[in-house]
């Protein structure tokens, strides 16, 4: 006892980090067996990622694995120098002259132009048994996998987040409430930093109120740890649209910075954060929400802005696609909308190995087994029939590799009730129900429903295929013309009604019975809510964080609204009458006096007409200059009360149409 050497506040910290330290088990176990040594073995170890992933936690951890298997150790941190081979190998010398050294050297970014000269004049110095650790935000220089005499001798691993049972792990040893596990998990994932920074602060959130959600200052302190500082606002403003769209390309640059795009793109790529995939660039989950969430925080307007210019560049590239590539735009501008409340709980985002493809005659036998298998032989004999009928309306959704069906839609274009598709669907029958009670079709509208939405795998949940599916609805609403009424059906009701309440389709029907199951039907009248005020108001919730309240407005049936014309003429200089008038239920008015000077407006349009000056001395006599009887208002004109009568009868008819027309041509 009397020989140990006195323990220093080194121990401590020591064990503190063995403490903390959870995960990289295959890291650990690699750098085990380089320390064991043998001809087969790696003498250099090159640890890459960006910013806060762990790189150094993990080389502080391998540096005590290395000290208790005997070996002597230096540590190196090209922050304390300058990138000069004198200042390197001043620092890092005596490992030159030491046998079983290992070389432990962090942030090597820093010094990353020494790369070439480490590679071929510093490293084959170290002695045979030495073991040496690199760790830096960038990738090794492709020179060293060219280079013959490393094949064996180098291993390169990127550093990847934290499994979700290693996050939980740490959460637990940083003592986060359980009840704040789970929302300080989404904002970090398995991000080391982000995990540390969230838990410190979690930890100190006594109440179980409501969402947990980092505050600026965490926001801030993983930006600088994960971004750094940025060349230029330019920069700083490519980065920030990057954070907002799901996939980065030069097109969509060029909304945002011009024809700098192409620099700034290859800028972005250049970034150990920035993920190059299939359709463009991708920031790290943790480091797009810390820019979205810092930009939404510290310049709302600016937010508010570059979201609306890529989401109008985005909706101008949907309705002018092809149909080969509008799902994929479509995609993009459903990502805007990702922590909305009809839209974050309701895709995942995971449909890389999923594509949309048209229906097919010889694709009808996988498509009835598919629906066979998810909701029975009733259902399969309804497919059947609009298979038919609209074979157009399907899409199927196929396994990119394989090519295999996974699961189906159908839209169904429904213009007038025909007795045999009322007779077979019930869902087709409640639906014209419905739309027949609250506002039919008009000529040259039609009804859009969502008829059939199948993944047997998912059993009416999330997934890969729903993914396409929800992404098919919007395109859909988007690319429509004439329709009065979208329709959507649910079979696990529960699940959907909130989604379907926050994009406007309240359930109309709950017990739509086929075979064993029920089903929900969800409606939404485009007429009242077009799809530049719907959008708008779902831009709101992305912008501000909060849903406004749905405007509820109403469509009359031609008889009913020509009734409640006559009603306003009679009631014109009544404002509280005129206020409770059933056309400012309608989206021609908001109120009373909005509503007399729509009237006054159409009155007069009736002098112009063709014709129509002595209809228009009739309504005008009658309803705008107020006399008590139609008798005097004959009178007045100097007419016979017969002729009057023709007159005013024409004329009011004449400004029905005129209100009318207004009501179609401004939904």
């Amino acid at each position: 006892m009397g020989n140990e050497p006195p323990k220093t506040l080194g121990h401590r910290l020591q064990k503190s980090r063995e403490r903390v330290f959870v995960g990289r088990g295959t890291e650990r176990a690699l750098f085990r067996s380089a320390l064991d040594g043998g001809d087969d073995t790696f003498s250099v170890l090159y640890l890459h990622g960006p910013g806060g992933v762990g790189k150094s936690a993990l080389l502080r951890q391998l540096s005590d694995d290395a000290r208790g298997a005997g070996r002597c150790v230096f540590e190196i941190d090209a922050r304390t120098f300058s990138p000069t081979p004198p200042a390197f190998e001043a620092e890092a010398g005596a490992a030159l002259t030491t046998q079983g050294a290992v070389l432990v050297v962090d942030t090597f970014e820093r010094c990353q132009a020494l790369e070439g000269w480490l590679r071929t004049r510093f490293l084959p110095r170290l002695p045979y048994d030495a073991v040496v650790v690199i760790a830096s935000r960038l990738a090794p220089d492709l020179r060293w996998r060219a280079d013959p005499d490393w094949n064996d001798t180098l291993r390169v691993i990127t550093m990847q987040d934290l499994t979700a049972q290693d996050a939980r792990s740490l959460m637990a040893v940083k003592g986060v409430p359980n009840f704040l596990q789970e929302d300080v998990y989404s904002f970090a994932r398995g991000h080391p930093l982000a995990l540390t920074l969230a838990a410190e602060v979690a930890t100190r959130d006594t109440s179980d109120l409501g969402d947990w959600a980092p505050g600026p200052d965490v926001v801030e302190t993983l930006l600088a740890q994960l971004v750094g500082e940025v060349p230029s606002q330019e920069h700083r403003r490519a980065l920030e649209a990057c954070a907002l769209v799901e996939v980065t390309t030069v097109e969509v640059l060029s909304t945002v910075v011009g024809d700098r795009a192409q620099m700034l793109f290859e800028w972005l790529r250049s970034l150990p954060f920035i993920e190059s995939g299939k359709r463009g660039l991708l920031p790290h989950d943790v480091v797009r929400d810390a820019l979205t969430a810092d930009l939404r925080w510290r310049d709302p307007a600016g937010f508010d802005s570059l979201h609306r210019r890529i989401h109008d560049r985005l909706l101008e590239r949907i309705r002018t696609s092809t149909n080969s590539t509008v799902i994929d735009a479509t995609r993009s501008l459903l990502f805007l909308y990702r922590d909305g409340s009809g839209v974050a709980n309701y895709v995942t985002w995971s449909a890389e190995d999923v594509y949309e493809d048209d229906y097919e005659p010889q694709h009808r036998c996988a498509v009835l087994r598919l629906a066979a298998k998810a909701d029975g032989p009733e259902l399969a004999t309804l497919v059947d029939f609009w298979l038919d009928r609209q074979p157009r309306g399907f899409h199927l959704q196929r396994h990119t590799e394989t090519g295999e069906i996974l699961g189906f839609c159908a839209w169904l274009r429904l213009e007038h009730p025909i007795p045999d598709e009322i007779a077979l669907d019930p869902v087709v029958a409640a639906v014209w129900r419905h739309s027949e009670a609250h506002g039919p079709p008009r000529p040259g509208e039609h009804i859009a429903v969502s008829r059939f939405a199948v993944d047997p795998v998912a059993n009416s949940r999330t997934s890969p295929v729903m993914d396409l599916i929800v992404v098919r609805a919007l395109v859909e609403w988007l690319r429509a013309t004439k329709v009065s009424w979208s329709y959507m059906v649910t079979s696990d009701q529960e699940f959907w009604r909130p989604q379907m309440e926050a994009i406007e389709h309240p359930q109309v029907a709950a017990d739509l019975r086929i075979g064993a199951r029920l089903y929900g039907l969800h409606a939404h009248d485009w007429r009242l809510r077009p799809v530049g005020p719907w959008l708008a108001r779902l831009n709101t919730e992305v912008v501000f964080g909060r849903l406004p309240a749905a405007v509820q407005t109403t469509v009359l049936p031609r008889a009913e609204f020509d009734t409640a014309v006559r009603a306003a003429l009679r009631d014109l200089d009544r404002e509280n009458l005129l206020a409770a008038n059933a056309l400012c239920s309608t989206r021609l008015a908001d109120g009373g006096a909005g509503l007399r000077m729509l009237l006054t407006e159409a009155v007069e349009a009736l002098a112009e007409a063709p014709r129509g000056e002595r209809q228009h001395r009739a309504v005008q006599a009658t309803y705008l200059r107020r006399v008590p009887t139609q008798e005097a208002a004959a009178a007045r004109l100097d007419l016979p009360f017969s002729t009057y009568r023709r007159h005013l009868v024409a004329g009011v008819a004449w400004v029905c149409d005129w209100l009318w027309e207004r009501e179609l041509t401004s939904t």
